[in-house]
């Protein structure tokens, strides 16, 4: 299935066992949730999807389950960021071979790398396949941060495709696209993660919203993403005092710990984060109930409505 790196990237959890095996059952559920609302695309292990803490064997299980999930409804983008490049080589092979359409890569590192070094790394992966693929930008994790140059390099070479940018500073997303957009080529999508900051990507000119809220609330999401990219920021403002309890919440804990109590709450799953990351306490999902009550008065919509 081709992938066009736009619109709405749903990130669901993958959830596990205290072993770290995936459960694909409940997976295969939070899955069809994200296709029967039609996402444009399904966000496999990334950041949400727990990836660095699986193994090569659990990833290449989670991926065989979403793609036999979707059987080729959505467009599914698989995260394949690891330490080692032969390893993240493995890891993109894996991906194809089971059913992936396209790639995200992450330049995850223990010693800080240079740009030059993520240049070869990630020119050995988009090589490794057929699959287009996304530079992950996410220094908040990583502690790397893409170069303009390193950008423009990347993009010439054949299968990368797109890039997933973090929050600019002071939320400067026209002036970043500006910058962007006509070294990158009108071909090469341009999205944003960060939840609370998208909706004004999207009415500034972004292709696409990676959402970690997407992948748990598809319909809500979407009805943001639609109504950014119609330009109505009337009903964008309007929707987004429904997100913010939750937004707010995402920015005091991570998204993360948050969208694994969300899940919990509505009973999507008993599975928590993989340790040494901790759920959060009895008082704070408290206050994540409340923000899923916010969000659920939005036209009176559930908010656990796939």
């Amino acid at each position: 299935m081709g992938v066009s790196f736009h619109g709405l990237s749903a990130f669901p959890l993958t959830p596990a066992d205290e072993d770290g095996v995936v459960d694909v059952e409940t997976l295969s559920r939070l899955i069809e949730r994200l296709s029967a609302a039609q996402v444009d695309s399904v966000g496999l292990l990334g950041s949400t999807g727990s990836y660095v803490y699986f193994s090569r064997e659990q990833r290449r299980r989670a991926v065989e389950a979403a793609a036999q999930c979707l059987n080729g409804a959505r467009p599914l983008i698989v995260g394949v960021g690891t330490l080692r490049t032969n390893d993240a080589v493995t890891l993109a092979k894996d991906a194809e071979a089971a059913g992936a359409d396209a790639l995200l890569l992450a330049p995850v590192s223990y010693a800080p790398l240079t740009q030059e070094e993520a240049y070869h790394h990630f020119a050995a992966v988009a090589g490794a396949t057929s699959l287009p693929l996304c530079i992950y930008n996410n220094p908040s994790t990583t502690h790397f941060s893409f170069g303009d140059e390193l950008l423009v390099r990347l993009a010439y070479i054949p299968h990368i495709r797109a890039v997933k940018m973090p929050l600019p500073s002071e939320m400067a997303f026209k002036a970043e696209l500006e910058r962007l957009r006509p070294r990158l080529g009108d071909d090469f999508s341009i999205g944003y993660s960060g939840d609370w900051g998208c909706s004004e990507a999207l009415l500034q000119g972004a292709d696409s919203w990676y959402s970690v809220i997407g992948g748990l609330l598809p319909v809500p999401s979407l009805r943001l993403l639609n109504a950014a990219k119609a330009g109505d920021t009337a009903e964008v403002q309007r929707i987004e005092e429904h997100f913010e309890p939750l937004w707010a919440l995402f920015r005091e804990f991570g998204s993360f710990r948050v969208v694994y109590a969300a899940a919990n709450l509505l009973s999507l799953t008993h599975r928590q984060p993989p340790l040494p990351v901790m759920p959060l306490s009895v008082s704070d999902c408290a206050r994540v109930e409340e923000a899923l009550t916010k969000l659920s008065e939005l036209d009176g919509l559930p908010a656990a409505t796939p």
